[in-house]
Order: structure tokens, then C-alpha cells, then sequence
């Protein structure tokens, strides 16, 4: 298992090799690839983090990708990072094993800066699929048997990559109407369906209730059954990356992530910048610090479930005087403590680098005893959830057996948190790369096996009252901290210049799955390259395979199990 902060070493050039360790998990990943008559793929490597990556040629990435996943059951690629250097552009497959996701492997594609084309790697992966389309919409790269390379999060009538080196800011983003006109042909495919069909095209948004922010769904109907769908993303897009990468470490980065995710699960989205940024300039955190993240983060998680909970009760039955209003009524009750903490009530800017901002509020007694009022409320407010929703026949008929994913179409998609948990797979970052103080605490993984809408509010319900267990303990150990030892922050250099080429990719549990982010560092105190890998994206991609083939009401409940916040898909 991984500490909490990793030690980085430095990009190796692609001509160089980092030595082998016969026992790891480059070596083995050498032997499967010769054993499928790869060998002459692999061009370089080096390390991210403390994790092996290879460097393979750009006309071999669905193969060699294939191989790793069905040769060593590296079965869940995190992410794509798209990024270019002086010398040439590159993507970089970070790919992880759902049973054991501290097996890293990531796969480097280096690209010529005059030729940026890369083979796909959707045939191995299918989550690469929007990925993919990322890169090249922001970076320019493009991929040869992409099932449908286009923009993603850009108009299509955008001018230039804007990540890419060669992308001019200054040209004007001027697009005629001709460009956005709409042909007779394309208006009666809308209107009706194209040709003898009998199917019905259908918006559901971008400015509509169900989506849960700027979202446009494009459906295509038989009567009321639906054939296809397909998420429209981007409207509230602002380069959050580009945005990081302007920067420094120090303390300019802090505040982005709490804006990703506004549902007000932004503390575990502090502690994933955190976590990155202190494995890359090598700085621990003191134990009681690591409580203190604990304890807010986990608050944090409740805001976000509250609010999950509450809204779908919203979607699905229209429930508002009873369940959305008591989830409000109880998410009130969490900000009331963390802002006692943090000042805030929702961007809370709480954590630092090497730790907390500041310790618990005065009189800490008087503190203690109105958290543990709250902490006693759960299992009864819980329980109002359960009668109103989980026993409530028609929220029933309207979830059970309705959105179905297969754990195996969710590891493709790379689908995580209660997504991925409600279709039984057994993945939390927090127990499996254990960071801060969970590995001390008691505390169960939630799973349900129903693989379908119920089953994703069922883990919701269910990890409200193993936050509240964990923030009861952690309640316990600050209570009875010396006070010699209360220690928020590390002693952090004022100015952070992580070496030249360390690159690190770190992960923690967001309430709405894994929260990834990959920084490069450049030899300067801002960084090279900063990628966000927010668990909504992925799991809103898996949105066509649970809906299709079921009907228009069972897409609204479909896309209200998902629980996804377009801060952190948009970015």
C-alpha cells in the first residue's frame, strides 16, 4: 500500500530505460507484451509517481492496451492525460485494477508536434471514448478509429485547440451563421425522424430540471421508448485546467477545487489537489491534521448525499414538501458545523498544503457537543428517507430494474463511487489507497448488487451512516488530542519548485467517485501540466447503456441515480 504522499521521480527520456525490478509491475507488463508479439511496441519508460509507465508507439495503443488489460486485469484506464512538450505531444493512458488499485500502470504515447495522431484506445477501453475526444478538442490530437472524433466540451465551430502550444488567443472566436444554420434535412430529422422512420428526436435540455445543471440530452424516441441518447456536455466549461496551470502550488490553486463540485463535496475535492501537490514537492502532513481532513471531508460527503437524495426524490416521485425539504433541512444542519470550521458555508477553502488552514472552533467543548447533536439525528433522519423513498411503491416501480449496469459495462466506462458500488463492484479509494486517517478508523464499504437505480439510492442512504460512523470517531480522537500535538500545518516552503519533468497522478474518494488529479511540473512554482479526472465524467459517458431501450421516464431517473454535478464534468 502507498502513504500518503509519494516520492517523484523525474521523466526519463524516452531513449533511456528505468532499471526493472523483476518483481514489478513494469517487468510483468514487458513479459505480457512480448508474449502477445509486442515487444517492439514499447519505445521507452519512466515513472510517474511511484508508478511504472511505459513509453509505446503511437501505431500499437489498441493492442498494447488490450494486452495489459486482459494479460494483467489492469481492467479500469482512470484517465487520459493529453500534454505537449517542446519536443513532441503525448497521451498517457493512467490505468488502475479495480481489485487493486494501487497496481499502476501508466501508458505514455508520444506524438510528433507537426503529426499529432495516435491510434484509439477505445477498443480496449470504452471510457477512452470521451476521453479521447478531450484531448483533441483541447490539445489537438487526434486518433485514428475513434468511433466519433469531435469536439466534446468546445462548440464544433471553435476556432483552434486552446491547450495546444501553437493555439493563438488573441483570433477572434467569430462564427458566421451559416455555420450554425440548419439544413432542411436536418430540421425534418428533428421535427420527425429521418427518412421512413418512425422515431422522434427529442431535447431534453441544456436548461431543464432533470439534468441537474447545463446539461443537454439529445434522445432519439419510438413512441416512448428510447433508442438512442446521447449527453451533450460543455455548456459551462471555463478551462478549470488551464486555470490550475496559472497558478502556484502554494496557494492560488486551492480555491478551484470546492467550485467543481458545488453540490458542497468540495473538501474531498481540496484533498485531492492536495494530495497530488504534496506528493509532488514531498511534504507530509501531522496526524492531527489528517483527522482534521477526515472529519471534513466526510462532512463534506454527507452535503453531497443530502443533496442526491433529496433531488431525486425530486425527479422521480416530485417530492417536494417532505423529502427535498428535509434533505435541505439536514444538509443546513452539516454546513452549520462546517462553517463553525471552515468560516464557509460552501467553497470553503479549508485545507493546505501540508495540511488544515486552522484548528476547530472555541470553545471546543460547546463544539463537540453540537456535531454529536447532529451525529445522534442520523439514524432517525436516515430512517424518514427510507419510509418516504425506498419503501415508497411508486418510487419503486420507477427505480427497481430500471437504469441497469452491468459491473462489467461499469469497469469499462470507468464508472466509480456509488455508480460503480450499486452495480456491486467493490472500489474505494479511501480503504484500497489509503490516505489521511481511514486506514485507523471503523468503517464498511458499501455495495448493492441490484446493478440498477435503486440499488445507487440504496448505497447513497447507506454511506450517510457510515460518514456519520467515521466522523463520530473522529470526534472522539480530536476530543481527547493533546494539546501539545495539535499541529495543522507542516512547515511548508513559501515557494514550491517541484524538479523539472516529476510528474505524479493521485486519487482520493469524491462523494461522487474517484477524484483523480496528474501534475507535471515544469522546474517552476506553477505547473506544467494539471488534469482533472472528475468521477461525473465518466460516469455520465455510461449513460447511453443503462437508458437505451427503456423508457422517457426511466432517463430522468436514470440520469438522477448518476448524481453528477457539471462543475466537475465541465471543469
Amino acid at each position: 500500500m502507498r502513504g500518503e504522499h509519494r516520492h517523484v521521480s523525474q521523466q526519463v527520456p524516452a531513449t533511456e530505460t528505468v532499471a526493472d525490478d523483476t518483481d514489478s509491475l513494469a517487468a510483468d507488463a514487458r513479459r505480457t507484451l512480448a508474449d502477445a508479439d509486442l515487444r517492439d511496441a514499447v519505445v521507452g519508460s519512466r515513472e510517474i509517481g511511484e508508478s511504472p509507465a511505459l513509453e509505446i508507439r503511437a501505431d500499437r495503443v489498441s493492442a498494447v492496451l488490450d494486452a495489459l488489460r486482459a494479460g494483467l486485469g489492469l481492467d479500469h484506464c482512470s484517465a487520459v492525460v493529453a500534454q505537449e512538450y517542446d519536443t513532441h505531444a503525448e497521451s498517457v493512458y493512467l490505468l488502475r485494477d479495480y481489485d487493486e488499485p494501487t497496481r499502476e500502470l501508466g501508458v505514455a504515447v508520444p506524438v510528433p508536434l507537426d503529426d499529432k495522431r495516435s491510434q484509439s484506445g477505445t477498443d480496449a477501453y470504452r471510457t477512452a471514448d470521451w476521453h479521447e475526444r478531450e484531448a483533441y478538442d483541447l490539445m489537438g490530437i487526434e486518433y485514428d478509429d475513434h468511433p466519433d472524433l469531435r469536439r466534446i466540451l468546445l462548440p464544433e465551430t471553435w476556432q483552434g485547440h486552446p491547450l495546444s502550444r501553437a493555439y493563438d488567443q488573441d483570433r477572434p472566436q467569430i462564427v458566421p451563421f451559416r455555420e450554425n444554420e440548419q439544413s432542411p434535412t436536418d430540421a425534418g430529422a428533428s421535427a420527425g425522424g429521418a427518412g421512413d422512420t418512425d422515431t422522434m428526436f427529442l431535447n431534453v435540455g441544456p436548461h431543464h430540471p432533470a439534468t441537474h445543471g447545463v446539461m443537454h440530452l439529445e434522445a432519439t424516441l419510438d413512441g416512448e421508448q428510447v433508442v438512442d441518447v446521447e449527453p451533450d456536455i460543455g455548456y459551462i466549461h471555463r478551462c478549470e485546467e488551464q486555470m490550475c496551470e496559472s497558478g502556484t502550488y502554494r496557494h492560488q490553486i486551492m480555491p478551484y477545487p470546492d467550485r467543481w463540485d458545488w453540490s458542497g463535496a468540495g473538501l474531498c475535492n481540496e484533498w485531492a489537489y492536495a494530495r497530488a501537490a504534496e506528493s509532488l514537492a514531498d511534504i507530509d502532513v501531522p496526524e492531527y491534521a489528517q483527522v482534521l481532513r477526515t472529519f471534513t471531508a466526510e462532512l463534506s460527503r454527507m452535503l453531497g448525499h443530502f443533496l442526491a437524495v433529496g433531488a431525486y426524490a425530486l425527479d422521480v416521485i416530485g417530492d417536494f414538501t417532505a423529502t427535498f425539504m428535509y434533505a435541505i433541512q439536514a444538509r443546513e444542519r452539516v454546513q452549520d458545523v462546517l462553517e463553525a470550521v471552515t468560516g464557509q458555508r460552501l467553497m470553503f477553502n479549508y485545507f493546505r498544503l501540508g495540511g488544515v488552514v486552522w484548528d476547530l472552533p472555541e470553545p471546543r467543548d460547546e463544539f463537540f457537543e453540537s456535531v454529536r447533536e447532529f451525529l445522534g439525528e442520523i439514524p432517525e433522519r436516515v430512517q424518514e428517507f427510507h419510509d418516504l423513498l425506498t419503501a415508497n411503491e411508486i418510487l419503486q416501480m420507477r427505480t427497481v430494474d430500471t437504469g441497469h449496469l452491468d459491473p462489467d459495462v461499469a469497469k469499462q466506462y470507468g464508472c466509480t463511487g456509488p455508480v460503480a458500488r450499486g452495480s456491486g463492484i467493490d472500489y474505494d479509494v479511501r480503504r484500497d489507497d489509503p490516505y489521511g486517517y481511514y486506514e485507523e478508523l471503523d468503517w464498511d464499504v458499501v455495495t448493492e448488487d441490484g446493478c440498477d437505480n435503486y440499488a445507487r439510492l440504496l448505497v447513497r442512504l447507506r454511506e450517510l451512516e457510515e460518514s456519520a460512523a467515521i466522523v463520530d470517531q473522529c470526534v472522539d480522537l480530536l476530543e481527547t488530542w493533546p494539546d501539545a500535538d495539535r499541529t495543522v500545518q507542516a512547515s511548508v516552503p513559501r515557494t514550491i519548485k517541484p524538479p523539472e519533468g516529476a510528474e505524479v497522478y493521485e486519487t482520493v474518494e469524491a462523494a461522487k467517485g474517484e477524484l483523480g488529479i496528474y501534475i507535471r511540473s515544469d522546474g517552476t512554482q506553477k505547473p506544467g501540466r494539471f488534469k482533472i479526472r472528475g468521477p461525473s465524467f465518466s460516469n455520465l459517458q455510461a449513460l447511453p447503456e443503462m437508458a437505451n431501450g427503456g423508457m422517457i421516464p426511466d432517463l430522468i431517473a436514470t440520469l438522477g441515480s448518476l448524481d453528477t454535478i457539471m462543475g466537475e464534468v465541465d471543469r
